[in-house]
């Protein structure tokens, strides 16, 4: 089992104990809805489309707010790594709000959704190789936990869906439809680091 790999099945309270190991799991999920969304049809292709972009909206969101603040002071070059995953963000949710506009029984919608998961494919696995792993070797396993849990409780008052040129979780939450939801995501995400 190579450094990012997630436990084996069974052993989902240690992913959710581990920032690297719940965001690597989501990774997973997320490619997952991609490929359902690809293979299905109707109602029950906007249902995972709906799911699939709830996903991104969420974990980004918490990535935005938990990781991204970790790797920028504790990683070497982080504000370097961080403003490149911050650019892939950018183009992924300019390409999820081209999909806005395009029913999800037409033509365009497929070849939009395959430029879609190209760049979330591609952001993915930068974040994997470029953040994920010094984080891991950078931050013990309480620290690890302590992310792990902000992430979570980011995620629970996310936005369900992301907005192009907004690269922060704080300017995502305000356009949200309640400005209070930036406060509710700051101080859950605060409280859930200061509790370890």
């Amino acid at each position: 089992m190579s450094d990012l790999e997630t436990p084996q099945a069974g052993d989902d309270l240690a992913r959710d104990e581990d920032v690297v190991a719940l965001l690597l799991r989501q990774h997973g999920d997320i490619r997952n809805l991609f490929d359902k969304v690809e293979a299905s049809t109707g109602e029950e292709r906007r249902d995972a489309f709906r799911r699939l972009v709830r996903l991104l909206a969420v974990h980004e969101t918490a990535e935005e707010e938990v990781v991204h603040p970790f790797a920028r002071r504790a990683l070497s070059g982080g504000g370097k790594v961080v403003d490149a995953r911050l650019a892939e963000e950018r183009a992924a949710k300019e390409t999820l709000a081209a999909l806005d506009d395009v029913d999800t029984d037409d033509p365009k919608f497929m070849l939009q959704l395959m430029k879609l998961r190209k760049d979330v494919q591609e952001h993915a696995r930068a974040e994997e190789r470029y953040e994920f792993t010094h984080i891991r070797r950078s931050a013990d396993a309480s620290r690890l936990a302590t992310m792990a849990k902000a992430v979570k409780a980011a995620e629970a008052i996310a936005p369900t869906r992301p907005h192009p040129g907004v690269e922060s979780g704080v300017a995502n939450m305000a356009l949200g439809p309640v400005a209070a939801i930036m406060d509710r995501t700051k101080d859950a995400v605060r409280k859930a680091m200061s509790n370890d």
